[in-house]
C-alpha cells in the first residue's frame, strides 16, 4: 500500500528532474558534490527572505540619512501640496475610482448642488494630494542608483572568471559546475532586491502599471530562482550584469533631472541610451542568447528546460527591442521637436515634473525636458527586469 502511494510521488519528481536537468540527471546527483565542490540546493534560496527584509529596512535609512540630505543640499523640497475641501461623499467615491466618468460627476452634481467644474477641481486637488513630491522621488532614484552601480561592481570584481569571456564555459560540465561564494552572494543579493522591490511597490510612487510591474517582479523572482535551482548561474550572472549596467545611468539621469542639472540629464541621457542599446541590443542577444541557444544545444543538447529557457529569453529580447523603439522615438522627438506626449505609465496624477518644465519653457527645445526622462523610466520600467 505504502509503495502504491509513493508512486505518484515519485512519478511527479521524475518528470520535474526530466524537465529541467539533461539526460541521466537527477536531484541527487547535485545534494552530495564532491569535496570542496557546492551545487545550487532550492533550500539556499530561503536566505533572501530575510536579507529582503534587511534590504528594505536599510533602504529606509539611507533615503533618511543620506539620500534626503542630499536632496535638501542641492534644494529639493518636499512642497506640500493644496489640500482638498473636506467632504465624504466625494472622499468615498475617491477611494473607488480617481477620475469619475461624465455619468457620475452629474450624479455628485445633483447630489451636492456643486457645479461640474467645481467637482472636477476638487478631484484633481485630491489626485495632486497623493502625487509624490520631487524629493521622494529623488530619494527612490538615489537607492536604486546606489544598489545598481554596487551591485554591478561588485559582479565585475568578485565575479571575473574565464566564463565572462569565453561564454561556451557556461556549458562545460555542466550542470555540475561548482557555485562560488561570490555567485551565491550576487544571486542572494539581486533576489533578496527584487523580492524588497516587489513588497516595496506597495508604498512606492503608484503607477497605472502597478499590476504589471508587480507580475514583472514576481517573473523575474521565479527565473533567477529557477536559474539558480538547476544550476544555470553562469548564464543568470550575465543576463542580471548586462541589465544593471544600463539601469545605474538611466538612475542618475532622473536625479540630474530632479535636480534640475539640464546639461547632465541630457547628458547621461545619451550614455543610457547607448549603454541600453549596446548592453541589450548587442551583448545580450550576440553574447549571452547565442550561447544559451547554440552552444549549450552543441556541448549538452537540448531538454524541455532549454525550450523553456531559451523562449523566455527571446521574449525578453522582444521587449528589448519594443523599449529600445520607444526611448529613441521619445529622445527624438525630445530633442528634434521640442514636444513628447504624455505616457500612459506616469504617476496617478500628472507628474509633478510637469510642473518643473515649465518653469524651462524658456530653455532651447533642443534639450530633454524633465518629463521626458520620467517617460523612458516607465517604459524601461524595472525591467532590468530580467
Amino acid at each position: 500500500k505504502e509503495t502504491k502511494e509513493r508512486e505518484p510521488l515519485s512519478l511527479w519528481l521524475w518528470w520535474v528532474e526530466r524537465f529541467w536537468f539533461p539526460e541521466n540527471v537527477t536531484w541527487a546527483d547535485l545534494e552530495q558534490p564532491p569535496p570542496g565542490v557546492s551545487y545550487p540546493q532550492l533550500g539556499h534560496l530561503l536566505f533572501a527572505l530575510p536579507l529582503a527584509v534587511g534590504v528594505f529596512l536599510l533602504r529606509l535609512l539611507y533615503e533618511r540619512l543620506v539620500a534626503r540630505p542630499c536632496a535638501l543640499l542641492l534644494h529639493i523640497q518636499a512642497a506640500e501640496p493644496r489640500q482638498a475641501q473636506p467632504n465624504d461623499v466625494l472622499e468615498k467615491v475617491y477611494r473607488s475610482k480617481t477620475c469619475p466618468d461624465s455619468k457620475q460627476l452629474e450624479g455628485l452634481s445633483k447630489q451636492l448642488d456643486w457645479e461640474v467644474r467645481k467637482i472636477q477641481r476638487w478631484f484633481r486637488i485630491r489626485r495632486n494630494q497623493d502625487r509624490p513630491s520631487m524629493q521622494k522621488k529623488f530619494c527612490e532614484s538615489m537607492w536604486r542608483f546606489t544598489f545598481y552601480l554596487g551591485i554591478f561592481i561588485y559582479a565585475i570584481s568578485d565575479l571575473w572568471s574565464p566564463w565572462l569571456w569565453d561564454v561556451r564555459q557556461c556549458w562545460h560540465k555542466y550542470p555540475f559546475q561548482h557555485v562560488s561564494q561570490g555567485q551565491f552572494n550576487y544571486y542572494i543579493a539581486e533576489l533578496a532586491f527584487y523580492c524588497s522591490l516587489m513588497f516595496s511597490q506597495f508604498i512606492d510612487i503608484k503607477r497605472k502599471d502597478f499590476i504589471i510591474m508587480l507580475v514583472h517582479h514576481l517573473a523575474t523572482i521565479l527565473l533567477i530562482t529557477f536559474s539558480y535551482t538547476n544550476n544555470m548561474i553562469r548564464a543568470g550572472t550575465l543576463v542580471m550584469c548586462l541589465h544593471d549596467a544600463s539601469d545605474i545611468f538611466l538612475e542618475a539621469a532622473k536625479l540630474a533631472n530632479y535636480a534640475k542639472y539640464q546639461r547632465l540629464c541630457d547628458g547621461l541621457f545619451v550614455v543610457f541610451s547607448l549603454s541600453f542599446f549596446f548592453t541589450r541590443l548587442v551583448f545580450f542577444p550576440f553574447w549571452v542568447i547565442y550561447t544559451v541557444l547554440f552552444d549549450s544545444w552543441e556541448i549538452i543538447g537540448p531538454y524541455r528546460a532549454w525550450w523553456l529557457l531559451n523562449g523566455l529569453l527571446l521574449v525578453l529580447q522582444t521587449l528589448h527591442i519594443i523599449w529600445f523603439y520607444l526611448i529613441a522615438r521619445i529622445a527624438i522627438k525630445a530633442i528634434f521637436k521640442g514636444k513628447v506626449s504624455k505616457d500612459e505609465r506616469s504617476d496617478v496624477e500628472s507628474s509633478s515634473d510637469e510642473d518643473v518644465s515649465s518653469t524651462t519653457k524658456k530653455t532651447s527645445n533642443q534639450t530633454l525636458k524633465p518629463k521626458d526622462v520620467n517617460q523612458v523610466a516607465n517604459l524601461n520600467g524595472d525591467a532590468h527586469d530580467h
